[in-house]
């Protein structure tokens, strides 16, 4: 690795997660703005990044020339093309990171190379404020690359190693589960409209009571149904809403629904 690849990150596929992690990583002085390349095939609609420090182009073989860490941010769809494309500049000490759906490390050292340390992360759309919870696996990184992912990604959230077989269970519960908590915010906000209050009264109070919940399980540490059983008492009206919604499936509606989502993210990629 030579002095001018050194600290510098190239990310490839500049849409919502890959610049949300730019953002993330210049606000928590992990590295200046000038030390991260952003690609993507119409660089004009993230040309006002320029102003920022930020280097813009369409240039794949530059941007990835000129790093030292890869994070490829591309669709399923898109990545044998780039992984084709940029296979001639890769070197072996460079740390790849991918963010692609439903990829394997593996796949990704079959287009590039097997000397190619190679990880892969699960971020969520939250990556945007910060709130990220984002899983990373690898099969062939070093412990020194593994720290620097995990510096990375805790800039715009929390983090957590796990096997990779577990990465597309990850996208399910992490990732498209950001939707189904959105999905019962809402539905609880339309209930809010059914006993009286405006939508927008309803929406503030159910986004405010999620956020309350979220924040009494990391803060206490403790479990749903330890709180869940401060809250209902014998007779009460909390156990009749709880038990008239598991009649109707509630528990096993999200259950089933992060299973199918487990089943279709590992489908999202096919080979060429």
């Amino acid at each position: 690795m030579s002095k001018s690849t050194k600290n510098k990150i190239a990310i490839l596929g500049s849409g919502n997660i890959g610049m949300s992690l730019a953002r993330g990583l210049v606000k928590s002085n992990y590295c200046e703005a000038g030390q991260i390349t952003l690609t993507r095939r119409n660089v004009q609609r993230i040309a006002e990044l320029t102003a920022q420090g930020y280097h813009i182009t369409d240039q794949n073989l530059k941007a990835v020339g000129e790093a030292s860490v890869v994070i490829l941010a591309v669709l399923p769809q898109q990545l044998d093309q780039l992984l084709g494309q940029i296979k001639e500049v890769v070197r072996p000490d460079h740390l790849i990171i991918s963010v692609v759906s439903g990829v394997s490390c593996l796949d990704i050292r079959e287009k590039l190379g097997n000397d190619v340390s190679v990880v892969r992360a699960m971020p969520n759309t939250a990556i945007a404020i910060g709130q990220s919870m984002t899983c990373f696996a690898s099969d062939n990184a070093s412990p020194q690359q593994l720290e620097i992912v995990t510096d990375m990604f805790e800039t715009v959230g929390a983090v957590m190693k796990i096997n990779e077989e577990l990465m597309t269970s990850a996208t399910a519960l992490c990732a498209c589960g950001v939707a189904f908590f959105l999905r019962a915010i809402r539905a609880a906000s339309q209930g809010g409209v059914e006993i009286g209050f405006h939508a927008d009264e309803a929406l503030k109070m159910a986004v405010q009571t999620a956020k309350g919940a979220a924040d009494l399980l990391l803060q206490m540490q403790s479990h749903p149904e330890h709180e869940i059983d401060k809250v209902t008492s014998p007779k009460g009206c909390t156990i009749a809403g709880l038990n008239e919604m598991e009649h109707n499936g509630f528990s096993s509606s999200l259950i089933k629904g992060i299973k199918l989502s487990a089943v279709k993210a590992g489908g999202l990629y096919v080979k060429e």
